[in-house]
């Protein structure tokens, strides 16, 4: 008989210490009670009681900050779920000379370059004199996270089956009893993907965001590298400590409901 190769295991151990590694690091740094994480210098937890305190200015901001990062991506994600759903529609149900146009624009922002747009939308909300904030970053975030959310729905489409659209027209349906009974249901694995997909961009992006915040508006991933060149390094690793604990937590939670829903409704 023929030995297999260990080869492929220490290649996935090695890929796995490569991707955690940092991460690992990260979890025991913030712990470390220098400020700077050269050296070790003990165990403390006063980064993160440093994070609890309401009289700490870091700590503030950096609430501030995150506070403004989720408003910016719930927007930005409904919007991009509406417009994105709607142009994988338009892509995939209509032919036309204008077909090709529109898939480029579609397209276009996921091949640009994060510099170019960001200093593209800036120009622009700069020549239309308007202020910038909140909304410059929402509707910023949502110029790329349309083609996101438009390729995931096309995806989902290409498997889609048009009949069921001609039968309930046939019953007597009329177009928003099609949309809402049929389409929604059919779509809505896709949309919903799209819609995470979108969220994880807007919450990670700094680069646009950089050129189109304004005073007041600083979003988390622009405030840590604001404290990474001039503030307390040690409290970023303590946040992220509790991102870390925020997306384990909602990953196995959401494992657990589809597993009693499988187990609930097992499928036949």
């Amino acid at each position: 008989m023929r030995k297999r190769s260990r080869l492929p295991m220490f290649v996935t151990l090695g890929v796995l210490l490569f991707l955690y590694a940092p991460i690992l690091v990260l979890i025991l740094y913030s712990f470390n009670d220098s400020r700077y994480p050269g050296a070790w210098q003990g165990f403390t937890l006063k980064w993160y009681r440093m994070l609890l305190e309401a009289n700490s200015v870091e700590a503030r901001d950096i609430w501030r900050a995150t506070r403004n990062t989720l408003v910016v991506a719930f927007a930005a994600t409904i919007i991009s779920m509406v417009f994105g759903t709607m142009a994988a529609w338009a892509m995939y149900r209509f032919r036309s000379r204008l077909q090709s146009l529109h898939q480029m624009l579609v397209y276009a922002p996921l091949v640009v370059p994060d510099i170019l747009m960001g200093i593209s939308l800036l120009m622009l909300f700069v020549n239309m004199s308007v202020n910038l904030g909140l909304t410059t970053i929402v509707v910023s975030h949502t110029t790329f996270c349309i083609s996101y959310v438009a390729l995931v729905v096309l995806g989902r489409l290409q498997d889609f089956d048009h009949t069921l659209v001609d039968a309930a027209r046939d019953l007597g349906a009329n177009g928003f009893a099609v949309c809402v009974r049929i389409l929604l249901p059919l779509l809505g694995p896709g949309i919903a993907a799209g819609g995470l997909l979108a969220f994880t961009l807007s919450v990670d992006d700094f680069v646009i965001t950089f050129f189109t915040a304004g005073p007041g508006s600083t979003t988390l991933p622009v405030q840590v590298y604001s404290m990474m060149r001039h503030g307390t390094p040690t409290l970023i690793n303590a946040l992220s400590v509790i991102f870390i604990i925020v997306t384990f937590s909602v990953v196995i939670f959401s494992q657990r409901v589809l597993q009693r829903k499988n187990n609930t409704h097992p499928h036949i």
